[in-house]
């Protein structure tokens, strides 16, 4: 359940299914344009790409957060949020360069194996929890993402990153997708 409604697990299911298709189409294709410059952001698509696999990596670990602050009285996920958004102009920084050298490791082959790893873990965790866990859930940094909510549950986290991917998508520049950079 998610506030009080049922969480559609084969919707969540369904739209990772989606982006993994869709990652793997973009990391085949990418390759002649994985330097271009892309909208609204100061990556490179290749770096993007890397920053959209993070986001699904990150979720494994809110997840964790939200299952301890959970547990919590709701005041000290408050105060965590607080301290999180009090630090987001080093957050921004680590956010910003941290693709900028994932790329020099991670090439396509290892994103995509990376991508394929972290949906099938996520698929089986969402399979695995129980309504009253995906009720469970904490406040976050606001400051850090635009689709990051005051208070999240852990069903709200399922859906997270298929949001985050589908924004950044439309950053891309990508073959004939490469007009008025801006």
């Amino acid at each position: 359940m998610a506030h009080g409604h049922p969480m559609d697990r084969q919707a969540v299911h369904d739209d990772y299914e989606r982006v993994r298709q869709v990652f793997r189409h973009l990391l085949d294709t990418a390759q002649a344009d994985r330097d271009r410059a892309t909208r609204g952001t100061r990556w490179t698509n290749e770096q993007l790409l890397w920053h959209m696999l993070f986001g699904f990596m990150l979720v494994r670990v809110l997840l964790v957060l939200a299952y301890f602050f959970g547990r919590l009285p709701r005041r000290v996920s408050k105060l965590f949020a607080w301290l999180l958004n009090a630090a987001t102009r080093p957050f921004d920084l680590v956010n910003y360069a941290g693709p900028c050298g994932a790329v020099k490791v991670y090439g396509p082959r290892r994103m995509a194996a990376a991508f394929d790893r972290v949906i099938g873990c996520l698929q089986r965790q969402l399979a695995a929890e129980s309504d009253a866990g995906l009720e469970r859930g904490m406040h976050y940094p606001v400051r850090w993402d635009p689709f990051f909510k005051d208070f999240m549950t852990r069903a709200d986290i399922y859906r997270y990153p298929v949001q985050h991917f589908d924004f950044h998508h439309r950053q891309l520049t990508l073959g004939d997708d490469a007009h008025d950079l801006t």
